[in-house]
Parts: C-alpha cells; sequence; structure tokens
C-alpha cells in the first residue's frame, strides 16, 4: 500500500484548525465537548439524544436557582424561565426542535462583569452530568 506523502501535512492542518477553534472557543467563553457540542454563554444546542426537555429545563432552573436569584418566571409551557436579583437577571429558553435536540439558550442582563453567565453555565452543565 502507498503511502500518501500529504497525510502528515493533512493531518497537521486538522490538528491547527482544531486548536485554532479551541482557542478562540476559550477566549470567547465558551466550550467544546469531545461529542462536537459547543456550548456558549448565549446558548446552547444539545445533540439528539443527550437530552429531553424536561431534563434541559429542569437543569436550566436548577442552575439559576444555584446562583441565589430568585425565580420570577417560570413556565415550563413556553419554556421560559427568569431568575433576578436586583438589578440581574438571567433568562433561559427552552426550545425543542423539529430534529429531536433541544436548544437552550441563556441571557443574562444587568451583570457588568459577565461572571454570572459562566456561573450559571457551570451550574447547568454540572446539573447535564458534564
Amino acid at each position: 500500500m502507498k503511502r500518501n506523502p500529504n497525510a502528515p501535512l493533512r493531518h497537521g492542518l486538522r490538528a491547527a484548525a482544531l486548536a485554532a477553534a479551541l482557542g478562540t472557543a476559550l477566549l470567547t467563553g465558551c466550550v467544546v465537548y469531545p461529542d462536537g457540542t459547543v456550548v456558549y454563554p448565549a446558548g446552547t444546542v444539545m445533540p439528539a439524544g443527550a437530552s429531553t426537555f424536561d431534563r434541559s429545563y429542569d437543569a436550566a432552573l436548577g442552575a439559576i436557582t444555584d446562583q441565589g436569584l430568585r425565580i420570577t418566571v417560570q413556565d415550563r409551557a413556553s419554556g421560559n424561565i427568569v431568575g433576578s436579583s436586583g438589578p440581574v437577571s438571567v433568562t433561559a429558553t427552552v426550545r425543542p426542535q423539529a430534529d429531536g435536540t433541544t436548544r437552550i439558550e441563556f441571557k443574562t442582563s444587568g451583570d457588568a462583569s459577565g461572571g454570572l453567565s459562566q456561573r450559571v453555565l457551570s451550574a447547568y452543565n454540572a446539573r447535564m452530568g458534564r
């Protein structure tokens, strides 16, 4: 079997592209899991089979309360959760998608440091077993 002399180059380019993507992900505050799921502080798309709507909704609700926010909106039918503390609020929107995945998006307002969104995301990931 003849070996392709460009194979190491292509492998190196793929590795460099992956490293660049991971570096960008770390700089922008998102997480890339080995299965290819990318979780951004502003939202998340779950792969099929990794979550159900109820599991994602409950994890988002718990993540918001874990950070000491008072739940002001909790509407499972619409998939909306809002937690607040003074001028700071976190809104979670959980939506089932046609392809069987569940999309969850977190939006934070009034948090100048941005630390709250990372803490909510970390709590959500922990509740999802990540």
